[in-house]
């Protein structure tokens, strides 16, 4: 389960990164299209920005997190290394 996790957590970030930032661009079009009104552009223009920026910072401290693990145990051979250089 933690492979998975470590796996899938940048990537999944990342791609929710890209959403957010994808409808923080949208707005505009929306707004000219008459989807969305004044007061949804007033609570999404201020929010979206927001959540786009920090959803790239988690992706980019998961992406960390994931490789500092992988760079750390890729010279370790078998389950009960210690990791010493013995």
């Amino acid at each position: 389960m933690p492979n998975a996790v470590r796996k899938l957590l940048p990537t999944s970030l990342t791609g929710l990164a890209g959403l957010a930032c994808a409808l923080c661009c949208a707005i505009p079009l929306l707004i000219a299209g008459g989807v969305i009104g004044g007061a949804t552009w007033a609570s999404l223009g201020q929010v979206m920005p927001g959540i786009a920026v920090i959803l790239a910072v988690l992706s980019g401290g998961a992406w960390w997190w994931a490789s500092r693990r992988r760079a750390h145990t890729s010279g370790c051979a078998g389950g009960g290394c210690s990791c010493s250089t013995a």
